[in-house]
């Protein structure tokens, strides 16, 4: 027993245990169970028989299934952008010598620590169809004329969606960032500077390929939680008017517990698995990039 206790690959399997069994009983089994479900015609209160790929090909040609991909893909795809950009923008500002940046970078994370759901009632407040402080303050500057409808017209509650997530995803982008920022030596762009580089090329050929592989896990991250994005949605829009905002995990949850039809929402949920795979597969190219650049082997 001792000489097992002093064997350092043996002492590193008895450290892991533990967590490899939570994640056993919380996410692998679920994730199993799941999947599983999928394949069945299981319903609120009663166990359900293997039905094969009934499920699936029942979505693949549903409308709203097919709707919620969109709405899926668009919301992610748009909220991801919109984030990286403000982000970085404000990483890079924080990053300068500002007054009372300690102060600024606690203001920043605000955002990003106050609960989904009271976000999202500040937010479905704000773009109240009646009492919208938005509209009310557009109307007195005379840029509209009448109030906006945010959340009743299919277009504007997709990008009053977006924006909320925007709001509330950048800070955690911003500081990630910044923090990858502030491990690059500010002799690379002195150096850079006196060869005669603008402060464009600085960031081109300076800070953003080295700054590279923490985008790379930042934006993985931030694609994995606006993918799977449910509080914010459901919250804000429970997936209206006409199910324009209905994003797949929204739209699972309703056809599982409120639907009852538990196998059908599971197979709805599997769904979104290759998609979140290919987020994955991001971050690991991005991190072979990163052991390029300390002089490792791809």
């Amino acid at each position: 027993m001792e000489r097992l206790l002093n064997n350092r690959n043996v002492l590193g399997w008895l450290f892991l245990l533990p967590a490899a069994a939570l994640l056993l009983i919380f996410l692998t089994y679920p994730l199993g169970l799941g999947v599983w479900l999928g394949f069945t015609d299981t319903k609120v209160g009663r166990g359900g028989t293997w039905i094969g790929w009934d499920n699936f090909a029942y979505l693949v040609g549903d409308s709203v299934a097919q709707l919620s991909l969109f709405n899926t893909l668009f919301y992610t795809t748009a909220a991801s952008i919109l984030k990286f950009g403000l982000g970085l923008w404000l990483a890079l500002l924080l990053n300068e010598h500002v007054p009372f940046k300690s102060l600024l970078r606690a203001i920043v994370l605000l955002p990003f620590i106050v609960p989904t759901a009271l976000s999202a009632l500040a937010f479905w407040w704000l773009y109240d169809a009646q009492f919208s402080v938005l509209s009310w303050t557009l109307t007195k500057l005379g840029w509209i004329h009448q109030y906006i409808d945010f959340l009743g017209d299919p277009w504007n509650a997709r990008w009053s969606t977006v924006a909320a997530n925007v709001w509330r995803g950048v800070p955690f982008i911003a500081i990630c960032l910044l923090a990858g920022l502030q491990t690059i030596p500010p002799s690379l762009h002195e150096a850079a500077a006196l060869d005669g580089a603008t402060g464009w090329q600085c960031f081109r050929y300076v800070t953003l390929p080295l700054l590279t592989p923490i985008i790379a896990v930042v934006m993985t991250f931030s694609v994995l939680f606006t993918f799977t994005d449910f509080q914010l949605i459901y919250v804000l829009t429970r997936g209206g008017p006409l199910n324009s905002t209905h994003l797949m995990a929204t739209l699972s949850f309703q056809r599982a517990i409120p639907g009852g039809a538990l196998g059908e929402g599971a197979a709805l949920a599997t769904l979104m698995i290759p998609f979140l795979l290919s987020a994955i597969l991001f971050s690991y190219f991005g991190l072979q990039r990163r052991t390029w650049q300390q002089g490792g082997k791809d």
